[in-house]
């Protein structure tokens, strides 16, 4: 019998089998891909991303025209090709039309399905659909599954959406007790009686595609032909596999592997039958049903562990594959289902950063329900409903092979998107005489108490026309968010530097790194590690009003990489807090009896919100405090965003001279004003007090790994006024703090609202 073109037999001018012989054995392939960039990525990754992969791969794939494929844009993505690249979308119509292209669906934005309400998982699912119809002329049956994160709930939502059919990871159908060899064509699964179709997508031939020449992807197929005849195999995916990736996990089109790989399917059609999802459908029916579990791909499911948990399972998989088999491709195949380790949801728990943002946006989508049930306008519903789908983009809820959540332009696009929804509700609910919603340009003054982030502990948010203050009285009375209103940005979208389990330890300080791939690294000013200095790590998040007792001999270095003792118990204990209203004016009163130093010492703080004013008030008062005893007192204040750019931001005394870079250390004394300049998001704020004192500012910078290896990402900047505190004879001592944020016009191309932070005795 004849071999196939690349056979392990065969030389490329290879006789192909005759497409008329009966005897022929045949294999049907399903070729998937997906193209994504995440909300909140740079304009020129958009552009460079379209210059290196969209537009290469649809020159390339466009003259052969035995192949047919399934594509899948992210929404984000397609809407900026639309209106930048017109033309790219012009050419996939006109392949959509010649039945080259079947375009796949799916939740417009990529949220993990599961993470969010039924009823958003169906509107941006029919949403997508609306806009793919409009613009690529196409009726949508079949969608993309973000990540491959899959809960058996999903199915009634997605049947109910329209869809008809989903690819997932074949991970989930290994894991329900399916062999490799049983996964070809399609399966139903079902839900309350709704029935999807699911294909399985082959790890093995996304495996070849990353590592291995075209011949031998072609030689598994011809295996499969030869054992399996008329069987479908499915391959989905990335795009940006091909020359967006310029590392170890993809290809560059220069390498010439994606026109080898047409021309191969090309050579071998009368054998190898390249098909869409929904052709494959028409022509086989499904294989049975299949009950599918919980979860994501196993890396997924791994990346979700505690990193010391993380690291021992990432080696026993690693010792479990290379004793199964001496293949690349098949190394983990035969131990891989009783391998699975992590729950995706952990994620949350792993970094409180994403349960805070998480928190948020279901907040939003329940206030978009209720100024939908409530006949609140429509047009102002969309808009609102746009930003909410936006701010539910997976990327910054999660970590993995991928930066992720560690990115702090993903994180605050979320922010932002979060906080535009609430603001445009606030003028839905108001058109409609909700309570507690007033219409633009209105002052108010308003609090909620609830527990927003889901830990059974009442938090607080004050607001009012200017922004919105979210407090934690059970953790340290801290400041866990700050809501600009106008710019839609959030202050306090930080990043506490987190232990990952690709990092080195003392004990091991090579081991995972060394098979990691590696970037160009910068200096990084706190954490740039190296085999002989492990990164440092955070023990608590990176909030604000964080009160610390410190040694008084205690240095900025032991503050930095958190050697430094802390003396006091109320960084991360509860306050008692106590909630005031009137007319036009709320105030958060907390208070705690703790210790510093093994001494009883009292604090108490105070945070109002006036209406119609650009000032955050908060009274500190120290009581108890020990005649002729001085107490080295701090505040932590942790501001989000500046990048380490020299033009991008700078701390300035008061009156304006450079006291340093962003990205650099400072220890001044004799501290009584200074400004931060933050021309990357057009933001200036001016710190003020009026106790002479000191002052710290350092940048916050993690190690993340990504594609391209590990690379130190600015995260933000620290302050910390302190002062050598002795009381009264009541023994009381109190100060002031004056915060001005402000965004002159022309920095960033936008105007923000101007808001005010002061703290004070009353």
């Amino acid at each position: 019998m004849a071999r196939p073109a690349f056979g392990p037999q065969a030389s490329r001018s290879a006789v192909l089998p005759n497409s008329a012989d009966a005897m022929t054995p045949s294999v049907h392939l399903c070729l998937v891909f997906h193209n994504h960039q995440p909300v909140g990525g740079f304009e020129n990754e958009l552009e460079e991303a379209y210059r290196r992969c969209y537009l290469p791969f649809l020159d390339l794939f466009e003259p052969f025209e035995t192949v047919a494929i399934s594509l899948h844009t992210g929404g984000h993505l397609l809407a900026w090709l639309a209106e930048q690249h017109p033309e790219y979308v012009d050419r996939l119509r006109s392949l959509v039309e010649a039945g080259r292209i079947e375009i796949l669906g799916g939740p417009q934005f990529e949220p993990i399905l599961p993470m969010i309400p039924p009823r958003d998982r169906i509107g941006q699912v029919l949403a997508y659909a609306d806009w793919l119809r409009r613009h690529l002329g196409q009726g949508i049956s079949g969608i993309w599954t973000p990540e491959s994160v899959w809960e058996s709930s999903l199915i009634a939502d997605l049947v109910a959406a329209g869809a008809a059919y989903t690819v997932l990871h074949d991970d989930t159908f290994l894991n329900a007790g399916l062999t490799d060899d049983e996964l070809n064509g399609h399966f139903l699964t079902e839900d309350q009686g709704a029935v999807l179709r699911v294909f399985p997508s082959s790890r093995r031939l996304r495996s070849l595609v990353r590592v291995a020449p075209v011949r031998r992807l072609i030689d598994h197929c011809w295996h499969v032909a030869q054992t399996q005849p008329g069987a479908t195999l499915t391959l989905a995916t990335a795009g940006e596999v091909f020359g967006s990736r310029p590392d170890a996990q993809g290809r560059d089109h220069q390498d010439g592997w994606l026109k080898a790989f047409f021309e191969a399917l090309q050579e071998n059609h009368a054998w190898l039958h390249t098909t869409t999802l929904a052709d494959s459908i028409r022509r086989t029916p499904a294989r049975g049903t299949v009950y599918l579990g919980d979860g994501g791909p196993a890396e997924w499911n791994r990346a979700a562990l505690p990193p010391k948990i993380e690291r021992e399972c990432l080696t026993a998989t690693t010792k479990a594959g290379a004793s199964a088999s001496n293949d690349d491709a098949e190394a983990e195949n035969d131990r891989r289902p009783f391998l699975r380790a992590g729950q995706w949801r952990n994620f949350r728990v792993k970094y409180e950063e994403a349960n805070d943002l998480y928190s948020r946006m279901l907040y939003v989508s329940r206030r978009l329900q209720s100024a939908a049930d409530a006949g609140a306008d429509r047009g102002l519903l969309a808009t609102a409903r746009e930003h909410l789908y936006r701010g539910q983009s997976h990327p910054p809820y999660w970590h993995g092979t991928k930066a992720g959540i560690h990115l702090p332009q993903l994180r605050q696009a979320a922010c932002h998107h979060l906080i535009r929804a609430d603001a445009i509700l606030d003028e839905a609910l108001a058109g409609v005489g909700a309570d507690e919603a007033y219409p633009v340009g209105a002052a108010f003054a308003e609090a909620s108490v609830d527990d927003f982030n889901f830990d059974l502990m009442q938090e607080v948010r004050l607001a009012n026309d200017h922004g919105a203050l979210w407090i934690a009285p059970g953790r340290g009375g801290r400041i866990y968010r700050w809501d600009l209103r106008e710019l839609g940005h959030n202050l306090l979208a930080t990043f506490r530097r987190h232990r990952e389990a690709y990092h080195p330890s003392q004990d091991d300080p090579t081991s995972i790194l060394a098979n990691q791939p590696t970037a160009n690294r910068e200096p990084a000013g706190d954490n740039t590690a190296s085999s002989d200095r492990p990164p440092t790590h955070d023990r608590l998040p990176r909030h604000s009003l964080t009160d610390h007792f410190y040694d008084e001999d205690v240095s900025l270095n032991k503050i930095i990489d958190g050697t430094a003792f802390e003396r006091g118990d109320f960084v991360d204990t509860p306050f008692r807090a106590r909630l005031f209203r009137s007319s036009d004016r709320v105030q958060l009163r907390m208070r705690r009896e703790g210790h510093a130093w093994g001494l009883p010492v009292s604090i108490t703080k105070a945070v109002t919100l006036q209406a119609g004013s650009d000032q955050v008030t908060v009274t500190y008062l120290l009581e108890n405090l020990q005649p002729q005893r001085t107490f080295h007192f701090g505040v932590e204040f942790n501001i989000a965003g500046p990048t380490t750019g020299p033009a991008d931001g700078w701390l300035l005394d008061a009156g304006g001279q450079r006291l340093g870079h962003v990205g650099e250390r400072l220890s001044q004394a004799n501290f009584s004003s200074m400004q931060l300049q933050d021309r990357y998001h057009g933001l200036n704020l001016r710190l003020s007090a009026d106790r002479p004192g000191s002052l710290w500012a350092y940048p916050v910078t993690t190690l993340s790994r990504d594609g391209q290896g590990l690379r130190p990402i600015h995260q933000g900047v620290c302050l910390i006024p302190h002062w050598l505190v002795q009381g009264d004879e009541a023994g009381r001592w109190a100060m002031r703090l004056t915060w001005r944020i402000s965004g002159p016009a022309g920095e960033s191309g936008q105007q923000p609202s101007a808001c005010q932070l002061q703290t004070a005795v009353a």
